[in-house]
This record gives structure tokens, C-alpha cells and sequence, in this order.
């Protein structure tokens, strides 16, 4: 093993794996691991590519800001090579975007402004055009902007794609990938062209993206939304090249985070979730195959940004992605059931500390208290701080001491309208029958159910 001088000189070189636990008909499918970069994704390689360009072309000096707009890995990329340049950062970031990947850019000593997801080019807030102003304002800053930056795909042209060549002993019939920037696709897509022509760029596509309608039929479809971050468009980027692309599979949140999850439970490989979008493609593309070919996508990112969202039962559950028996009562509306697991209690004769360091590792500010299984009370913040306030030496009270006692149980065959009634009164939707605690319904929750059954 080769010892290194710098952080930088780790970034590329990352291993192939060959999938076997998943059905790929008459293909051979391979992942190349870009989740083994320093900063945990394949966006470590524009960002030196950028950085290193700039550098050479005097568009950055000693001491001066750099500033761009990403959905997140391009922005950890940045930030990894700008501490280590010594350049200052500003990063204008979507606020769909993981909060581990925001904790991560931030740990980094980068200015991030967060902006809005739901608004798209033209308006003041796009992070784009976010992104841009704030370069016209601030002296001595450079707009390094991986959208037109000819040195994104040049990263891809110069560097990956003969990477993939060797590993691959030139011997590739597909790669599959997905369409952020762009700079991926059009990169591989040249280098591939020139050098083993019969390698057929494949995309994969979040649902709601304009680019598999615009390579599938030549016609740009109304942008919609997803969930998915890292890949998929409103626009189509200047750099972007999709002539050279053979084919372009839609593939939706659902589906891309059911892969992704069984990536990790198959194989072992924690990706993030546009490697469920593109593996969810791949596998399409293998599948519809009629003689063997080799394959090769990519673990575009680590998992270990998404535990908080992808690998959650309960905000798969918000964005009604999670699959659950439904049973056409109140019990659907319960985003953390009883008998799932994902419930949070304590029991009466748990003390206060206990109880506050279980709301503050589940980020809840109440808790049911459940003794032999039947709901006993709730209890909250402010009993707890009550509690303290009477006694401070009082976190070991017992939560029988301070929880509320007085409950309002709503059966499972209420009406919604029961539970926006106790809401009015500032009460908590506690489901529960002579016999069951069900769970909680909470304002938040009522809202998603609300949102999933109007839009």
C-alpha cells in the first residue's frame, strides 16, 4: 500500500465490484465504488479538476472566495479541496438537501446558505441564480459553476473514463449513469465514444426530471419534483451532451430507495440514492437485454449522508414512500405504529434523565408512557422542565411524577375530524382501544396524510 502526502492525491483509483445478489439476466453488472473518495462521492474529481483549472487560469488567488450552487456532494468536494488549498468557500444549497450532508460541508468550515427547493431558474431564490449574485457582490470571489464549467466532463474525458477502461481490461458494452451537472455523462460519453464506440451510454432519471422524456422523444416535459438528491434537472445544463446517450430509464423515489436499501442488504454497499436510481436502472437495462454484456454503474455517494432520510422508516413513512398494511382507519395516519418498532416510550418508573436523552436522541419533544403495554401517560419538554424547576436536583424523579395523566383516547374507527377536534384543544391524538395502544397522531402527521391524498 502506497503512503500519500495529501488528502487530494486519495481521490480516484476507486475499486469495481461485481453484483451477484441481484437478477441481471444475461449481463454481468459492476459498481464502481466512487463512495471510496475522500470526501465520500464522485464529485471529489470535478472539484480538484475546477479548483486545479482556476488556479492555472488566474481566476482564483491566494485568499480568495469560492462560490458555487449544489445539491451537495459537489459542494463536499469543494470544501474538501478548498480547506486544503486554504481558499474561502460559500456554498448556496437547496433545503430538500440531507442535513448530514449540510452538517458535513458545514464541519468543513464552509459558509453555507440554504435557499429554497421549490422555486426554479429565473427566481431570485434558485440557487443558482442565488449563487451568481452573490459572486457579482463579494470582491475577489469566482463563480466556479459546475453547470458550464467545461472542466466537469473534462474530468470524466481525461481521468475517469480511462480509469474505467483499464479496471475493466476494455472489455465494457453499457454504462449507466445519472445527470446532475452533467459533466458525468458528457465526459464518459465523448471519452467512450472515441475509444470503444460500442459502449452505450445509459441514463437514469429521477420521475419528474425533464431529461428521459427530452433523450426518449425529443420533447422537454414541465419539470415536476422529487425526492431523490444529486442527480436529475429542470434544465438542461450548457454542458450537457446527450447525443451520444442510447437510452433514458424514469425511475421513481420509490423505487430507488427500495434498491438502494436492498444494495446494502444484498451486497453489503451503503450508496446514496441516486445509486438506487441508477442501479434501478441498470438492472432495467440488463434485464431487457437478449445476449450477455458487461455493465458498469456507479455507488455514486455513501449512504452514510441519508440515515437520517433514506434509511428512515419514518420519513419514508412522511413522504408516503414506506409500504404498510393499510387498514382504513386511524391507523394509517400513525407515522411511527406501535407494533413497527419505530416508536419511542418510556415506562413510569424511568427517571427524567433517561427520558430527556431519549427525546433528544429521536429529535421528539414528547413521549407516551407505556407500562405493560398500556399507554399510562404522556409526558414532554415542559413537564420535564416543571419537574426540574420545582427540584433541580430532581433528574432522577420518576416520570410517574410529572407525566400528564389525564388522556384522551381516540378508537381507531373515529372520524378525522375527532382528531382535528383534540388538536383544537391543544390535545395529542393518542389511538387506542380498550385492549391496544396503537400510537400517536401528530399535527405533522395529519399534514402528511393530508398532502399525500390532495396532490
Amino acid at each position: 500500500m502506497t503512503i500519500v502526502n495529501s488528502v487530494l492525491e486519495l481521490i480516484g483509483n476507486t475499486p469495481i465490484l461485481k453484483l451477484s445478489k441481484f437478477d441481471t439476466g444475461l449481463c454481468d453488472l459492476f459498481i464502481k465504488m466512487e463512495s471510496e473518495n475522500p470526501g465520500g462521492s464522485i464529485k471529489d474529481r470535478i472539484a480538484v479538476c475546477m479548483i486545479e483549472a482556476a488556479e492555472a487560469e488566474g481566476k482564483i488567488k491566494p485568499g480568495g472566495t469560492i462560490i458555487e450552487a449544489t445539491a451537495g456532494n459537489t459542494g463536499l468536494g469543494l470544501g474538501l479541496v478548498a480547506a486544503q488549498k486554504g481558499y474561502k468557500l460559500i456554498l448556496v444549497i437547496p433545503d430538500k438537501m440531507s442535513p448530514d450532508k449540510i452538517r458535513h460541508i458545514r464541519a468543513l468550515g464552509v459558509d453555507v446558505r440554504l435557499t429554497r427547493s421549490d422555486v426554479q431558474k429565473g427566481h431570485p431564490e434558485y440557487y443558482q441564480d442565488y449563487a451568481k449574485r452573490l459572486a457579482a457582490e463579494i470582491p475577489d470571489s469566482y463563480f466556479i459553476d459546475q453547470f458550464s464549467n467545461p472542466n466537469n466532463p473534462k474530468t470524466h474525458r481525461v481521468d475517469t473514463g480511462p480509469e474505467i477502461l483499464r479496471q475493466m481490461d476494455g472489455k465494457l458494452d453499457a454504462m449507466v449513469v445519472g445527470v446532475g451537472s452533467s459533466g458525468t455523462v458528457t465526459g464518459l460519453g465523448q471519452f467512450f465514444h472515441e475509444t470503444l464506440p460500442h459502449c452505450e451510454m445509459v441514463v437514469a432519471d429521477p420521475e419528474g426530471s425533464i431529461l428521459a422524456d427530452t433523450i426518449n422523444t425529443g420533447i422537454t416535459p414541465q419539470a415536476g419534483s422529487w425526492l431523490v438528491e444529486g442527480i436529475g434537472e429542470d434544465f438542461m445544463p450548457p454542458i450537457c451532451d446527450i447525443s451520444l446517450v442510447k437510452k433514458a430509464y424514469a425511475i421513481s423515489d420509490r423505487e430507488a430507495f427500495q434498491t438502494q436499501r436492498q444494495l446494502l442488504l444484498r451486497e453489503g454497499i451503503i450508496a446514496g440514492s441516486s445509486t438506487g436510481t441508477l442501479l434501478s436502472a441498470a438492472l432495467r437495462y440488463c434485464r431487457e437485454q437478449t445476449e450477455p454484456k458487461r455493465v458498469l454503474t456507479f455507488a455514486c455517494d455513501t449512504g452514510n449522508k441519508y440515515l437520517n432520510k433514506s434509511f428512515n422508516d419514518s420519513w419514508l413513512a412522511d413522504q408516503g414512500l414506506l409500504e404498510r398494511t393499510s387498514h382504513g382507519d386511524l391507523r394509517d395516519l400513525i407515522a411511527r405504529p406501535m407494533d413497527s418498532g419505530d416508536m419511542v416510550t418510556v415506562t413510569s418508573d424511568d427517571n427524567l434523565i433517561t427520558t430527556y436523552k431519549r427525546m433528544r436522541m429521536f429529535d421528539v419533544s414528547q413521549l407516551p408512557v407505556l407500562d405493560k403495554g398500556h399507554i399510562v401517560g404522556l409526558i414532554d419538554e415542559s413537564d420535564i422542565l416543571l419537574g426540574l424547576y420545582e427540584d433541580s436536583d430532581s433528574f432522577q424523579m420518576k416520570v410517574g411524577e410529572v407525566m400528564v395523566r389525564n388522556l384522551e383516547t381516540v378508537a381507531p374507527t373515529a372520524g378525522i375530524d375527532r382528531v382535528v377536534e383534540l388538536f383544537k384543544q391543544d390535545k395529542v391524538a393518542i389511538v387506542a382501544d380498550d385492549d391496544t395502544f396503537y400510537g400517536l397522531i401528530t399535527q405533522v402527521d395529519l399534514i402528511n396524510h393530508l398532502r399525500q391524498t390532495t396532490t
